[in-house]
């Protein structure tokens, strides 16, 4: 089977993936004047990126602090894992139970040290044990649970370093 050539991404590319990361919600128009293009061809590019797979998703990132403040809860917590044994089967089957479930933001495969870090975000301490009883504690392939819980997030940045631009 032939590969494919690796997806190419020109200056122009790079700038206007660095403006979506900052802000996704600007107009074509918006983002094809700042990236000094016409309408037509932004949003071209901009479709060509998506397709390619260089922009997963757009979506709005939440204050967690902002909503514990609204709702009266939040607790946010890191979270390594470490399995009995590291067979494929058995980190794609522990992978695949932690990536379902609603309150793991983010499943990190990691090496060395434990197997997984999970970012979790739930209601209180209660709804911690309970994730850790349906995540950890029932399942006999997990052999060791560290949690580390937030108390001040100094800095949540979702923006990759783009060659050429300056990080903000």
């Amino acid at each position: 089977m032939k590969s494919l050539p690796p997806p190419q991404l020109d200056a122009i590319d790079l700038r206007l993936l660095n403006l979506l990361q900052h802000d996704a919600s600007v107009s074509n128009q918006a983002l094809a004047d700042a990236a000094h293009l016409s309408a037509a061809t932004c949003h071209r590019r901009v479709k060509r990126l998506r397709d390619e797979g260089f922009i997963e998703q757009q979506v709005a990132i939440l204050s967690p602090q902002r909503l514990a403040d609204a709702l009266g809860w939040g607790l946010s917590a890191l979270v390594e894992i470490s399995l009995d044994v590291q067979t494929q089967e058995a980190l794609d089957a522990f992978e695949a139970k932690a990536v379902q479930d609603a309150s793991v933001q983010q499943v990190w495969r990691v090496s060395p040290g434990p197997d997984f870090v999970l970012v979790v975000q739930v209601v209180d301490m209660p709804a911690y044990q309970e994730l850790a009883k349906r995540l950890f504690t029932d399942d006999a392939r997990v052999r060791n649970v560290r949690a580390f819980f937030a108390v001040k997030r100094a800095k949540f940045q979702p923006t990759m370093p783009l060659p050429g631009h300056s990080p903000a």
